[in-house]
């Protein structure tokens, strides 16, 4: 029989979590124990759920409550992170699960939401609506290039061409400046500038910027992490000049040539983007393939699984709107907005 346990921010039982999850083949970084601080920073309540069998870790569920008046109430496998739930031997997951859904029913959520990367077998409901995107990292520079889709391997030689260069920056300045305009561009509300230094500060082996510059201008720029081996660039964008001069192009490319080089990473993964977005078939244009992500609900409250994707018409005017917000604005209403859109 599994012993139920929370990990607290202060316990001293995380290092034993994150040994856990670097041992697992089925974990991710989004299971670390850090992101619990970072989670809570943002004014979530989190409930780190792990199983012991003889005072030894044998399977975690890291959990947060997320909830607004505009967005509803949830309990997430894991808020602001692409991947999620239990972790263990199939029993374990199983018993989480279960405890995971009584959690929720006490707490009277809406629903709960486990992101798992492959497919389970439970009694959970299973929904898709996004894929990841990856691929092995070749030794060299022309080798990452030519494992490229051609019309890709194209725009990525004509940026080299371009008077770009990039930097590893440890200050954040640029990179907020850049991408806070990038998803202001998309409509999306930007997270705090406290927010990302709050990674920085949590995850500083584990996360780095890289930024594009022209004319020392910066004109792209990304916060990657690198765990086990991998690269993640997960929180990354461009200004307005940043199509025309195929920056980002030139950005994604060099990360992954620094990454294979200078850090020993052997796997690049894209991140998850909505089936058939832009940004989905912006990333197939890059010839890596593309793996569904089957999330698992369990309804609570709700009589039917959200649908807080920006392609909803009643978000379309919300979009809309932001757009045409100057940037001071965007930066200082986003915060307020986007820590409920995880």
């Amino acid at each position: 029989m599994y012993q139920l346990n929370t990990l607290s921010l202060t316990d001293e039982h995380a290092v034993a979590w994150d040994n856990f999850v670097t041992s697992n083949d089925d974990a991710s970084f989004f299971h670390l124990s850090g992101w619990q601080h970072i989670i809570a920073d943002a004014g979530h309540q989190c409930y780190y759920l792990y199983a012991t069998e003889d005072n030894i870790i044998v399977g975690v569920l890291p959990l947060a409550r997320v909830r607004s008046r505009l967005f509803g109430d949830a309990l997430v496998s894991t808020p602001f992170c692409v991947y999620g739930g239990a972790v263990g031997a199939t029993d374990v997951r199983r018993f989480l699960e279960q405890e995971a859904v009584k959690l929720a029913t006490r707490l009277q959520v809406q629903h709960l939401e486990l992101r798992y990367k492959t497919a389970q077998d439970n009694s959970l409901i299973t929904r898709v609506q996004h894929a990841y995107f990856a691929c092995e990292l070749a030794n060299t520079a022309e080798q990452i290039l030519a494992n490229v889709k051609k019309k890709q391997r194209a725009v990525i030689r004509h940026a080299l061409n371009e008077p770009l260069n990039y930097t590893l920056d440890q200050h954040d300045d640029d990179f907020y400046h850049t991408y806070s305009q990038s998803v202001r561009n998309l409509g999306t509300p930007v997270f705090s500038r406290a927010f990302f230094r709050k990674i920085r500060q949590v995850f500083p082996q584990h996360s780095e910027i890289l930024t594009v510059r022209k004319d020392s201008k910066a004109v792209s720029s990304v916060l990657s992490f690198y765990y086990n081996n991998e690269v993640l660039p997960y929180y990354g964008g461009g200004t307005l000049d940043a199509k025309a001069l195929k920056s980002n192009d030139f950005m994604y490319y060099q990360l992954m040539c620094h990454a294979s080089t200078d850090k020993g990473c052997t796997r690049y993964d894209f991140g998850r983007s909505k089936l058939d977005s832009g940004a989905y078939n912006y990333k197939k244009h890059w010839g890596m393939t593309s793996v569904e992500l089957p999330y698992q609900y369990a309804l609570i409250r709700a009589q039917q699984l959200p649908n807080l994707s920006p392609n909803n018409p009643k978000y379309q005017l919300f979009i809309r709107l932001w757009q045409k917000l100057p940037l001071r604005i965007s930066q200082w209403l986003g915060p307020m907005l986007s820590r409920y859109l995880g």
